[in-house]
């Protein structure tokens, strides 16, 4: 087998808020996450705030043409198919 072909393990410290959280084997020795099993509200019942800044807002606006509707078909006008 090749050498050095697998990155080396660090033990790592997950950071959320600036707390340390976890810690986990990885390629990195430290990770920051904005969301974690501790603040989401599927593991802790609760809901909290995640600052999405428009991506909703973006989506609406991109697809508000009608690119969802179905297209007219008149009468008597013979589509392929």
């Amino acid at each position: 087998m090749k050498k050095d072909t697998h990155p080396t393990m660090h033990p790592c410290k997950v950071y959320y808020n600036g707390e340390v959280v976890m810690e986990v084997g990885a390629t990195v020795p430290e990770l920051h996450v904005d969301v974690w099993s501790g603040s989401h509200p599927f593991f802790t019942g609760k809901q909290t705030f995640v600052d999405a800044t428009g991506r909703l807002e973006r989506f609406q606006n991109r697809f508000k043409s009608g690119y969802f509707k179905k297209p007219d078909t008149k009468k008597g006008k013979k589509t392929r198919k």
